[in-house]
C-alpha cells in the first residue's frame, strides 16, 4: 500500500502507560509497512487526573471513563489525528458516529493486582490475608463491590491517578491497599510492585481490560487497511463479546460489572464468557455464564448480548445503577 506523502499522526493521552501503548502501536506501524511516517499527538483529556481535583471519583453523569476519550475522538473527527489508541476497559460501549474500532493488539493478561502499604515479609495469597478494617483506594466501582463482597469490613476510598501517581501515594502510606490492573503494571515493568494477584473467582475483570483497540474513522479506509496487519483476532473477539454484554446491560465503564471471555482451551473454536454483576456495598451479586462457537465479531457480539439480556433478566430494576 502507498503511504506517500502521508504522515499517520497517533492520538493518545499522556500518561505513561498511554505512551507506552501507543508506542507499541506505532512500532508495529513501522514494522508492517516499510517507509510509513507516524507522529505521537499528545492529547489532553477531561478525564486526566491533576493534584487539586482530590481524590474524587470521575462522575458519570459528566462521562465517567469516557472522559479519557472524548477529546481525542473530537480530534479524530476533526482529522487533527488518523487514529487513536485507548485502553478499552475505558471506552464506552458507544463509539461517536463515524468512528469505528476494529482493531486490537493482542491482550495482556486481564486479572488485577493487589498491593500493599506494608508489603509483607511472606507472599500474600488470598483476600483473607488483608489486615482487618484496611483502607483500600480505588477509584473503581467494580472493584469496590467485588472487594466487599468478600470483604465487607474493608473501608473502600477514592483514589485518582495514573499508574506510577498512585504507587507513590500508597508507598507514602495515602491508604493500606490498592489495586491497579496487572497488564499496566507489566507494560510499565512494574510487575514487581504487585503483591498479589487475584483470580477472576476473587475479581472478575472489567469488560476489556488489558485490551489496547486502535480508534479510525470509518470513512478513512487507508488507516483501516494499515491497522489490519496489527490486529488480534482472539482479542477482537473476546473483547467485542464483552462489551457487547455491557452495553446490552445497560450499563457502562463505571457499572460495577466483571466480563470475561476467553477461548475454550480444548475447543479453541469456543468462546466461553462469564459475568457478574455486584451492588455497591458488595451485599448483593448476580452471576452468568455461557459459551458459542464464535468465528465473527458479530458472533462474539451475540454471545455478550444474549448472556448480558440473560442476566438482567434476573436483576431488579436499577439494580447497580443499571438502566433500563
Amino acid at each position: 500500500m502507498s503511504v506517500a506523502n502521508r504522515t499517520i499522526k497517533i492520538g493518545t493521552r499522556g500518561s505513561a502507560l498511554a505512551l507506552t501503548q501507543t508506542n507499541m502501536v506505532r512500532t508495529a506501524l513501522h514494522a508492517h509497512h516499510e517507509g510509513l511516517q507516524t507522529e505521537i499527538v499528545v492529547i489532553k483529556t477531561s478525564g486526566d487526573w491533576r493534584p487539586e481535583q482530590g481524590e474524587t471519583r470521575l462522575r458519570e453523569e459528566e462521562g465517567g471513563k469516557g472522559q479519557f476519550a472524548r477529546e481525542i475522538e473530537q480530534a479524530l473527527l476533526e482529522g487533527a489525528i488518523d487514529c487513536a489508541v485507548h485502553s478499552m476497559k475505558d471506552m464506552e460501549t458507544a463509539l461517536p458516529s463515524g468512528l469505528v474500532i476494529r482493531h486490537m493488539l493482542e491482550r495482556e493478561d486481564p486479572r488485577d493486582a493487589l498491593l500493599l502499604h506494608q508489603r509483607p515479609g511472606g507472599q500474600a495469597r488470598t483476600l483473607d490475608d488483608l489486615p482487618q478494617g484496611a483502607t483500600v483506594g480505588t477509584a473503581s466501582i467494580r472493584r469496590q463491590a467485588l472487594l466487599l463482597r468478600r470483604r465487607p469490613d474493608l473501608k473502600i476510598v477514592p483514589f485518582r491517578g495514573n499508574v506510577q501517581t498512585r504507587i507513590d501515594k500508597l508507598r507514602a502510606g495515602q491508604v493500606d491497599v490498592t489495586l491497579l490492573a496487572l497488564a499496566g503494571l507489566r507494560r510499565l515493568g512494574l510487575q514487581e510492585e504487585a503483591d498479589m494477584i487475584l483470580s477472576p473467582e476473587d475479581m472478575l475483570p472489567a469488560a476489556g481490560q488489558g485490551a489496547v483497540g486502535i480508534e479510525a474513522r470509518e470513512s478513512d479506509t487507508q488507516m483501516l487497511d494499515l491497522l489490519d496487519p496489527l490486529s488480534c483476532r482472539k482479542t477482537l473477539l473476546a473483547v467485542s463479546a464483552e462489551r457487547a454484554a455491557l452495553a446490552a446491560l445497560g450499563g457502562s465503564c463505571h457499572t460495577p460489572l466483571g466480563a470475561w471471555a476467553q477461548e475454550n482451551p480444548e475447543e479453541p473454536e469456543i468462546l466461553n464468557m462469564q459475568l457478574v454483576i455486584v451492588s455497591e456495598d458488595g451485599a448483593k451479586s448476580f452471576a452468568e455464564e455461557g459459551s458459542a462457537q464464535v468465528s465473527s465479531v458479530e458472533e462474539a457480539e451475540a454471545l455478550g448480548a444474549r448472556l448480558g439480556h440473560r442476566l438482567k433478566e434476573r436483576i431488579p430494576a436499577g439494580f447497580a445503577g443499571l438502566k433500563s
